[in-house]
């Protein structure tokens, strides 16, 4: 499956020549678009014995190996592993990549494990942040200049694949339960047989473990730490530790609330999503995560790509007035996003939150609404819009 992120890499380095980062969970197709960048590439990854001893040797043999070939590309795998990764890069792109080579560097760890590393890079990268497989993706798959696409359908095979599967691609692109479940439980064992053990100091990974499904059956709601701990029998403090440590680890992503001209907000309770929606049990709370991954992945993409500085919240007073996501741009409000499965009065708290925040747009994104080509982002007031309308203009 073409990837949108592989015209990301095209237009980045044809506009760049810093070393490109890819960041994002495992399985989530890193390394397959990396490597469909160009058919002609020199590939290393860390966890091959014959690609260990040769990044041992140092820059001058991994530069013999490559050759000295104009624009050649080189993409590293795990490298992050290696203790003196950063050294090694920095190293070798100063003396050979800057003016010859384009580097690519993939990851399956949140740079917040290694920022120590990474910062030592710095001026020498640019981060993106891969996400899986979204509906504007499917719509658009090539890098777009546009903050906001217009309107587009997908098939709806590929529609219910994404609410059934989820985007990550082998299960989506397979559509098969048998297949699903066993994706499932490999990942799982990976999370946190091998990637929690070998990137964080975690020696709890049974506690941890547990509390990773307790996140999932609370997914969409508020983060209650002391719950959390009193059910896994732990403190408080190694709670928000170990959330943060499955976030690093792409399993989940925590959601501030937006306080700012808003009397009587929350201000320190943050809702947990998951990278994978589909692993959300009851169809609501999926529907709402779903599109939270969404936002978070077009919020990533606008960042990442230097279209402004963006961010994701949600709105909540003590007086329980809600709205579940709050866009911004540049640090003020730009759209306000409410969930429903089916096709209700319009949330009245949307008037109330775009009139406090003077958020441009105001949208009750609704799941049982068909396609209709019409730009949601051209009307300015609160709106019932097509999930699959709204969904397709983001990235």
């Amino acid at each position: 499956m073409k990837r949108i992120y592989e015209s990301l890499i095209e237009n980045h380095f044809r506009e760049d020549k810093q070393i490109v980062f890819i960041l994002g969970p495992r399985q989530v197709g890193k390394t397959t678009t990396c490597r469909a960048y160009r058919t002609k590439h020199s590939y290393f990854n860390w966890d091959n014995e014959k690609t260990r001893h040769l990044i041992l040797k140092g820059q001058d043999a991994l530069a013999q190996e490559i050759g000295l070939t104009e624009n050649s590309v080189v993409v590293f795998d795990e490298l992050h592993k290696y203790p003196e990764w950063k050294n090694f890069i920095k190293g070798f792109y100063d003396v050979y990549a800057k003016d010859r080579f384009q580097v690519i560097i993939t990851g399956s760890a949140n740079c917040n494990i290694y920022r120590k590393s990474a910062d030592s890079l710095m001026g020498r990268y640019f981060l993106y942040r891969m996400h899986p497989v979204t509906i504007g993706e499917i719509a658009y798959k090539k890098y777009s200049e546009d903050e906001i696409r217009k309107p587009k359908n997908i098939p709806n095979k590929d529609y219910q694949a994404l609410l059934k599967y989820g985007g990550f691609p082998e299960p989506f692109l397979k559509k098969d339960m048998k297949f699903f479940n066993k994706w499932k439980s490999l990942r799982k064992q990976l999370l946190f047989k091998e990637e929690l053990r070998d990137l964080t100091r975690i020696n709890e990974v049974g506690q941890v473990e547990i509390l990773a499904e307790l996140i999932q059956l609370n997914a969409t709601q508020q983060c209650n730490y002391a719950s959390f701990a009193k059910k896994i029998r732990a403190s408080e403090n190694s709670v928000r530790n170990w959330i943060s440590a499955l976030e690093s680890l792409y399993y989940c992503f925590r959601i501030k609330p937006w306080s700012k001209n808003i009397s009587k907000s929350l201000t320190k309770e943050p809702k947990v999503y998951l990278w994978d929606w589909s692993s959300v049990v009851t169809e609501g709370e999926r529907n709402e995560n779903l599109v939270a991954s969404h936002l978070l992945k077009s919020v990533h993409w606008w960042s990442d790509n230097g279209f402004g500085d963006y961010d994701l919240f949600y709105l909540r007073t003590y007086e329980k007035r809600e709205v579940d996501f709050l866009v911004t741009k540049n640090k003020k409000p730009w759209f306000l996003v409410e969930v429903k499965t089916k096709d209700k009065e319009l949330n009245q708290n949307l008037s109330y939150f775009q009139d406090k925040t003077k958020a441009k747009h105001a949208f009750q994104v609704v799941f049982n609404k068909e396609f209709a080509a019409k730009d949601c982002f051209s009307i300015n007031y609160p709106v019932a819009v097509p999930a699959r309308t709204f969904l397709s203009q983001l990235i």
